[in-house]
């Protein structure tokens, strides 16, 4: 891929130099015609041709990524007219080495070089050749400079942007990691503390337990590294969460667990809701009074809305204010993940606490 880039730029600067120098031999096609170029007028344009591709690559390669970028304003100045100065002079003295001209200037007029024999003698042909030629060579040269020195910097600024989005990307990803590496630990610390508490208590309940704990790691280790996942997924990872939970829970506590919509079409990140669905279990049960956990997923085509809502168990209503790293990670996720197309509301009513979040796909 990178190959083949780097063919087809090769390819467009040489047709781009190409109909650049083409153009003043288009425009006086008809008068090339009558006109019979000399060797020496030959060498000029070559040599022009080579020393203003020469600048090119030396302005856009070296002159505006050191000094231009740089803000090297005064060196970038003084490097361009030095560049323009022997721009008009040496490439027309390099071809009076290359091919002497016909008529050399002997007290102010053009008499014939001795080298050409049966040439005619020139007084103001060649002289006025000249006035048109440097003007011609000065806007040439002007015009190469200041279209290399815009694609140079347009260049250099896409550039800078690419990096800077590419940069910003894997400081994203690498939080992301980070998050979700945080949520794995923290799930896990309580699920082990539900498990022992069952094991205290020698319950029947402590090995199906296990069983669940066990497949809920193999869902956590087989598709959380992945950054989205079918909501099914999701949803069975999430059913397997509160089943575990109702293992150690007595009859004073009602658990409503419903989904519906078009579930099996829709992607989501991994992991989202179970920070929530923890909270709830948190501070929504209790042994000795009722309480209970409304916990809802609806999709549509455009849409995820979960909604949780559970009582404040009274012993614990002061600590509400604090939810701990997974809310809070929770959070983090959902800003980096759906910037824009989420919406997430928490709040508590008395001796309720609910949250609602709605997911634009």
């Amino acid at each position: 891929m990178k190959e083949n880039k780097k063919i087809l730029t090769i390819l467009t600067h040489l047709v781009a130099w190409i109909c650049l120098f083409s153009v003043p031999y288009l425009v006086f096609f008809p008068r090339l015609r009558e006109f019979n170029m000399s060797d020496h007028m030959l060498a000029t344009i070559i040599c022009n041709d080579v020393f203003i591709v020469f600048f090119y690559y030396l302005n856009t390669q070296f002159l505006v990524p050191v000094l231009l970028i740089n803000r090297k304003w005064w060196k970038y100045i003084v490097s361009v007219g030095l560049c323009l100065t022997v721009f008009l002079f040496t490439p027309r003295q390099v071809a009076t080495v290359i091919a002497p001209p016909e008529y050399i200037q002997q007290n102010n007029t053009y008499v014939v070089n001795p080298a050409f024999k049966g040439a005619k003698k020139l007084s103001k042909a060649p002289r006025r050749s000249r006035r048109i030629a440097d003007p011609y060579n000065t806007v040439l040269f002007l015009l190469v400079f200041s279209f290399g020195t815009c694609i140079a910097v347009t260049q250099r600024w896409l550039s800078s942007e690419q990096h800077k989005k590419e940069t910003e990307n894997e400081k994203l990803n690498t939080e992301l990691s980070f998050l979700k590496s945080q949520i794995n630990p923290h799930f896990f610390f309580n699920t082990l503390n539900n498990i022992y508490s069952l094991a205290i208590i020698k319950s029947e309940q402590t090995a199906p337990a296990v069983m669940k704990l066990s497949s809920i790691m193999r869902y956590i280790l087989s598709e959380t590294e992945k950054d989205f996942v079918p909501l099914s997924n999701e949803i069975e990872f999430v059913k397997n969460y509160i089943e575990l939970q109702q293992m150690r829970l007595t009859d004073k506590v009602t658990v409503v667990f419903n989904t519906d919509g078009v579930i099996d079409d829709l992607q989501i990140a991994p992991l989202l809701f179970i920070p929530f669905v923890e909270n709830a279990f948190k501070y929504g049960v209790s042994a000795k009074e009722s309480s209970s956990i409304n916990i809802q997923i609806h999709a549509t085509q455009n849409q995820i809305k979960f909604e949780a809502t559970n009582t404040v168990v009274t012993n614990i209503q002061t600590h509400l204010d604090s939810t701990g790293i997974g809310i809070n990670n929770a959070k983090r996720r959902l800003a980096l993940l759906y910037p824009n197309n989420h919406q997430l509301n928490i709040s508590r009513q008395e001796n309720t606490y609910q949250v609602s979040l709605h997911i634009n796909c």
